[in-house]
């Protein structure tokens, strides 16, 4: 498998988010993550990515490698990418710069290739390849971060709520970008609020609560689970 989390125990301080949370993803997999706010679906990313809890037990391998004992630019040059909530853009510098520093750890002969490739990936930012992050809507945003995240040749890319806030045809956009990446080999491990939205295109999902696993299993499993149609999807099946 790509990456194996288990036994998982990560906090903030004196407070534990997370306890004892196994996750598996495999190549090209798309699994979600669900869970109310707090259960410690994000917790976990940053955990896998090394970007804030301290993680006080169980491991974290991907691609055979112990990110317990890397850097998280090491974790980066081993494939695993974290596009985290709020899409952190250098919002000063244009859609062109910041797609650049999303290379930062590959082989820099690549980088104009790289380049065309997400912006054939993305015309919404290809566009605007001269304009400052801050400038653009949120969707092209989103696609920004996703699209810095790819320059990086991730194996698997961790996503935190890429839908929060964007209209309904720009999430669509989005998904089916995820889509064609899972085809093309690149694992995604997705954190998303929508849980219809999620089950839909995953195809295995974890739910969290009070940070432990509640629920796991094949994404259509799930979607008919009673439990999940009466807490997550509640209103929000697309009906």
């Amino acid at each position: 498998m790509l990456l194996d989390v288990r036994d998982l125990r990560a906090g903030y301080g004196q407070l534990d988010v997370l306890h004892g949370v196994s996750v598996y993803v495999d190549l090209g997999e798309l699994v979600a993550v669900l869970g109310p706010n707090g259960a410690g679906k994000s917790t976990l990313l940053r955990a896998v990515s090394q970007l804030g809890p301290a993680v006080r037990g169980g491991s974290i391998v991907f691609d055979g490698h112990d990110l317990l004992r890397t850097s998280t630019e090491q974790g980066v040059r081993y494939g695993c990418l974290h596009v985290a909530e709020g899409r952190q853009l250098f919002s000063e510098l244009t859609v062109d710069d910041n797609l650049r520093l999303g290379a930062y750890a590959t082989d820099h002969k690549t980088i104009e290739r790289d380049l065309s490739s997400v912006y054939e990936r993305f015309p919404e930012i290809a566009r605007r390849r001269s304009a400052v992050a801050f400038s653009l809507s949120g969707g092209e945003q989103q696609m920004l971060a996703i699209g810095r995240a790819l320059m990086a040749k991730p194996k698997l890319l961790m996503l935190d709520e890429p839908s929060t806030g964007l209209a309904p045809q720009v999430v669509a956009k989005i998904f089916s970008i995820i889509g064609d990446l899972c085809r093309a080999g690149t694992a995604v491990l997705l954190v998303e609020q929508n849980a219809y939205l999620a089950l839909q295109h995953a195809d295995r999902a974890y739910v969290l609560e009070n940070g432990a696993t509640a629920l796991s299993g094949c994404a259509a499993e799930l979607s008919a689970d009673e439990r999940i149609k009466a807490i997550y999807l509640g209103g929000a099946t697309g009906e």
